[in-house]
């Protein structure tokens, strides 16, 4: 059965663009039905971009509003002349000369839609250097006004379970960090709570322990006055 390019991105637009009900969507991407339950409600694929399928030429306008306005209707996928990325060894990524110039849009797209990414996860995404992402980063790319952000995936430069796992692994460490920042100062908290303690401690007047109390000088040992 042919799938979407990105079947779990086309899900995710699926269920927040249209009421297709989550068994159609599942039909149409072969995801299970749970699984696009998990998406709407926010369990699955977070921090993924949608991808419109109607954009990328993989379903039309008129088959979308069939299936809204019949939920036994099935959505059917359209050929599509799209590159489909092949699977790769090990080892060094290698592009294509004739796909080499897309990387500057694609770079774009990822610096605008997963910040999160680190150059070095980028770079090995699409295979290309920190230094040309730097320059497209701040637009002293040479061809800096001709650059339009687009999918990696769609462009074929990676697969759409590489984006994935680099977009998981990017947000897992920005969520450790945040996680680490917050301990750090609920430390600095407790230090300084600790010294503020001490310090009025310091500064209270002493206590005389009991049975220091002397006597008024004109009393008599005995009792008489």
């Amino acid at each position: 059965m042919a799938l979407p390019l990105m079947p779990k991105a086309t899900a995710v637009w699926l269920v927040e663009n249209t009421s297709l009900s989550f068994e159609q969507i599942a039909g149409f991407t072969g995801m299970h039905e749970l699984e696009v339950q998990a998406i709407a409600d926010g369990e699955v694929a977070a921090g993924i971009v949608g991808v419109n399928p109607i954009t990328n030429g993989q379903l039309t306008q008129e088959d979308l509003d069939r299936a809204q306005e019949d939920p036994r209707a099935r959505l059917k996928l359209n050929k599509t002349d799209i590159p489909l990325p092949k699977a790769r060894s090990k080892g060094a990524r290698y592009t294509p000369v004739s796909k080499r110039q897309d990387r500057p849009d694609a770079i774009s797209w990822l610096l605008k839609h997963h910040p999160e990414l680190t150059d070095a996860q980028v770079s090995r995404l699409i295979g290309t250097t920190k230094p040309t992402i730097l320059s497209v980063r701040d637009r002293s790319h040479w061809n800096a006004p001709n650059i339009k952000p687009q999918n990696p995936v769609t462009l074929g430069l990676c697969t759409e379970p590489e984006l994935e796992k680099a977009v998981i692994i990017a947000q897992r460490r920005v969520t450790n960090a945040q996680k680490a920042v917050a301990r750090e100062a609920k430390r600095r908290e407790r230090e300084a709570a600790a010294a503020a303690a001490a310090a009025a401690a310091e500064a209270a007047p002493a206590e005389a322990p009991p049975g220091s109390e002397t006597a008024p000088e004109d009393s008599d040992p005995n009792g008489a006055v």
